[in-house]
């Protein structure tokens, strides 16, 4: 599981998509049943702008990219509403 920081500008998103990367290729190595599914965790994220959605996207590709399924939980009800603003909520499968 990737744990979103608590600010996620346009600053953030290379360091955010490294680490999710580095998770990816981890639970890909470790060969668990953890792989199957890769959750990104947005409860601790106070700080964002639509890069937090491009993040979000981007990490749902390189995740189906390797095989694996891709899901988020827990993002902030203001984000929620960004990405129904710009059309891309139903893009973004909770759990």
């Amino acid at each position: 599981m990737l744990m979103l920081p608590a600010v996620l500008t346009h600053a953030q998103v290379g360091a955010t998509l490294r680490l999710f990367r580095e998770t990816l290729d981890r639970a890909a190595a470790a060969g668990s049943g953890e792989a199957a599914m890769l959750t990104v965790d947005g409860s601790t994220l106070e700080q964002f702008d639509s890069s937090a959605l491009a993040v979000l996207l981007e990490c749902q590709r390189m995740a189906r990219a390797k095989g694996r399924a891709f899901a988020v939980q827990s993002l902030p009800k203001k984000l929620q509403e960004l990405a129904r603003l710009y059309g891309v909520d139903g893009l973004l499968q909770s759990v």
